[in-house]
């Protein structure tokens, strides 16, 4: 919505407007008429107001063309929409996100309200309370609270709050004392808290800068710091509101009202338009709280389980079955050699069969050994993805027998459990590979991403993980290509150790450290723990295949881990911090780029 700073500043023009430029929906288009619906949450006058520049900037772009503002609430849009009554749509990303899925809505522009905000970066929203109150400084403390909003559709006025609750475990429904859901205008709200019918109220970020004096007796809980966000604001930041046109909406009409909006000229009472953003935050936003087009993921039946899930368990069955039959085959072809072979020793003499026997016997150890190594790289490789299946399947039944297992819990813990068994699927296709002597797929990934996933797999893993701190120092358009399973294989695997060398210390020593640091064309992972360190007699066979210092160790790890870092061209070594506290693990990977558009 534009100007939200100041939303009600041209009360009088809008009321002179109102009679001209704004009537209810209506069926029949007038000939040359342009129809557009805007979502009001401000209230007629303010909404009027808003709109009318570009109202009259469209008729002045399009002559012969007579532009008519519908003012609805979401419900009398979607309907408007369905019915064909209008040709353009105004609306919160949330509801364009529901009517995109619904009824084919195409978003093809979408408001730049300048003043320190992008298209991409633009609403926010608050929880606000009385200044005169002391408590209520999170928003865990509105466990227990009533709490006023324009209502469950209102997307900065409930949902991004509602997502941020959801990241910290409050529940609107089981955790607030009352849901007020008091309508637009969105006023409604801070009168309700004004009065002391609720103790909290959500509004969009921006409300209480935009009535000046009136909005110091409120105050917002829990504001984030978001970099030339001119506003305070409890939730992250999403697009802005779109202009969006429907299936029916002739696309040489769409065309001439994109051109028209984008050539208008930015003032500082009435903001522009842009080409339109990503809302993927939105879809993501909604997928987490399961509603709009994602509603379906609140009731899952076997059925869509099965659907859902079928590739990655048809594709490790697959997996399974093909190394099965590659087993069987590699035996079927030693026995018919074996067999060759002692036809051909049997009709030779002793001294060659004796020689021969020899042979085959030094052959068969070789196997042997080969065999063994691959399979103790093999179980050690597989011991993380299957610790991690069975965590999540205990934790189901542990849940289950405390009756605390709800739809989300049981859902995250399939979907981990099938991501693992994908992941288990990757490490026996990377032993074939290695086994034929193939070649590891690398592609350019973010170093920042590689170490978060990495981060994100690892917390998954542990029942009760360390704080993990990320130190990234490099450039954000930097990339870096490599096999991202092997690099982040390594990854896990130091911060076990990690995790190994500190758990048993104070909770003051048990936090670990990631950094990221750009080198002379390459890229530093480091992986540092506060543990009791290391001797210098154990660093120096730290690499060693088999040397373990731990009791249920195969003494693999590192070792396979310096293999993939010198199979990408860099290396892995063990070092003692300055401060002689801990150990810090270096993981150099050569071959980091920049893009040199963004110099």
């Amino acid at each position: 919505m534009p100007s939200l700073c100041n939303p009600l500043r041209t009360f009088g023009l809008a009321l002179g407007l109102l009679l001209v430029t704004a009537s209810p929906p209506a069926t029949a288009r007038a000939p040359g008429e342009i129809r557009i619906g805007v979502l009001d949450f401000l209230g007629s006058e303010a909404t009027v107001g808003e709109w009318s520049p570009l109202l009259h900037h469209i008729e002045a772009a399009l002559p012969g063309q007579t532009v008519r503002l519908e003012q609805l609430d979401h419900a009398g849009m979607r309907a408007a929409a369905a019915a064909g009554e209008l040709d353009f749509i105004i609306t919160n990303p949330g509801h364009y996100v529901e009517l995109e899925a619904e009824l084919g809505a195409s978003r093809i522009l979408t408001l730049d309200a300048g003043h320190g905000r992008t298209p991409a970066r633009a609403l926010g929203s608050a929880v606000v309370v009385r200044a005169d109150r002391s408590d209520l400084r999170s928003l865990i403390e509105l466990r227990g609270k009533r709490v006023a909003a324009v209502g469950r559709e209102g997307f900065g006025g409930f949902q991004l709050i509602w997502g941020v609750l959801a990241d910290i475990g409050v529940s609107p429904d089981e955790d607030f004392a009352e849901l007020q859901t008091v309508g637009f205008p969105m006023s409604k709200v801070l009168e309700a808290v004004a009065s002391g019918r609720a103790d909290a109220g959500i509004v969009r970020a921006c409300l209480l800068e935009g009535l000046g004096e009136a909005g110091r007796a409120f105050r917002v809980v829990a504001p984030r710091e978001e970099p030339a966000f001119p506003c305070a604001t409890s939730t992250p930041l999403y697009p802005d509101w779109p202009l969006a046109s429907l299936r029916h909406t002739p696309p040489e009409l769409a065309r001439q009202v994109a051109i028209a909006l984008l050539s208008m000229d930015a003032d500082s009472d009435h903001p522009t338009w842009a080409v339109p953003a990503d809302y993927q935050s939105v879809h993501d936003l909604f997928r987490k709280l399961e509603i709009g087009p994602y509603a379906y993921l609140r009731e899952p039946t076997l059925m869509v389980m099965a659907q859902r899930y079928w590739p990655w368990v048809a594709g490790f069955t697959l997996v399974l079955l093909g190394w099965i039959l590659y087993t069987v085959r590699v035996e079927y072809l030693v026995k018919q050699r074996t067999a060759a072979l002692s036809a051909a020793l049997a009709e030779r003499d002793r001294l060659e069969s004796a020689a021969r026997a020899a042979q085959e016997q030094a052959d068969h150890l070789a196997r042997l050994s080969v065999l063994g190594e691959l399979s103790g790289t093999l179980a050690h490789e597989l011991n993380q993805p299957l610790a991690t299946i069975a965590n999540y399947a205990n934790s189901i039944i542990r849940r289950a027998d405390n009756g605390r297992l709800t739809d989300a819990a049981l859902r995250e813990a399939t979907t981990e459990i099938a991501a693992q068994a994908e992941r288990a699927s990757g490490i026996l296709s990377r032993i074939r590979s290695f086994a034929r002597k193939r070649t590891a797929t690398r592609e350019a990934v973010a170093p920042a991403e590689l170490a978060g996933e990495a981060i994100v797999l690892f917390r998954g893993m542990m029942a009760r993980a360390p704080e993990i701190a990320l130190i990234d120092t490099v450039r954000p358009d930097s990339r870096i290509e490599v096999d991202r399973l092997q690099v982040q294989q390594v990854l896990l695997n130091l911060l076990k150790n990690a995790y190994d060398a500190s758990r048993e210390l104070p909770p003051d020593r048990q936090p670990l450290e990631v950094r990221l640091a750009a080198t002379d064309g390459g890229l530093d992972i480091q992986v540092r723990d506060s543990g009791v360190g290391i001797d210098d007699a154990t660093r120096a066979r730290l690499f060693e295949p088999f040397f373990t210092t731990k009791t249920d160790g195969l003494g693999l790890g590192l070792s396979i881990c310096r293999s993939i870092a010198e199979a990408h061209g860099g290396r892995l070594v063990a070092d003692t911090p300055a401060d002689r506290v801990g150990t810090c693990f270096t993981l150099s990977l050569p071959g980091l780029q920049c893009d040199p558009t963004h110099e």
